[in-house]
C-alpha cells in the first residue's frame, strides 16, 4: 500500500504545482494539493519501515479523507462548469474536483486492502 500512497501524492503534487503554474503563479491556494500530496509523499516513504507501517498507512488513509473533504466544494460547481454555465474561479473548480477524485480513489483502495485482511 505504500507504493500506492507514494503515487496518490506525486499525483497530488503535480496536480497542485501544476494548477499554480496554469493559473499563472498568482493564487498560492492552488498549492493546497501540493502541501496534502508532500504529507502523502512523507507517509508513503515512513510506512517502507516495517516499525512504522500501520501508523503511517492509516495515517495517509485520514489524508485521504481530508483530500476528499477539501476538494468536495468543487465538486459541487463541476456540473455548473462541464455545462458551460459562468462559475468563479473554473481553474479552482477543476483542481478541487480532480483531488477529490484522486483522493476517493485512494480511500476506496485503502478500505479494500481493510476489508481484505
Amino acid at each position: 500500500m505504500e507504493k500506492w500512497t507514494l503515487g496518490y501524492g506525486g499525483m497530488l503534487t503535480a496536480l497542485g504545482v501544476g494548477g499554480f503554474v496554469a493559473t499563472g503563479a498568482e493564487h498560492k491556494t492552488a498549492l493546497i494539493p501540493a502541501g496534502v500530496g508532500v504529507v502523502a509523499l512523507g507517509l508513503g516513504a515512513l510506512a517502507r519501515h516495517e516499525g512504522a507501517r500501520r501508523v503511517a498507512l492509516g495515517a495517509a488513509a485520514l489524508v485521504g479523507v481530508l483530500g476528499v473533504a477539501g476538494g468536495a466544494r468543487g465538486l459541487g460547481k463541476l456540473p455548473a462548469l462541464l455545462s458551460g454555465e459562468e462559475v468563479a474561479r473554473p481553474a479552482a473548480v477543476v483542481e478541487q474536483s480532480a483531488m477529490a477524485g484522486l483522493s476517493a480513489v485512494y480511500l476506496g483502495l485503502c478500505v479494500a486492502k481493510l476489508l481484505r485482511k
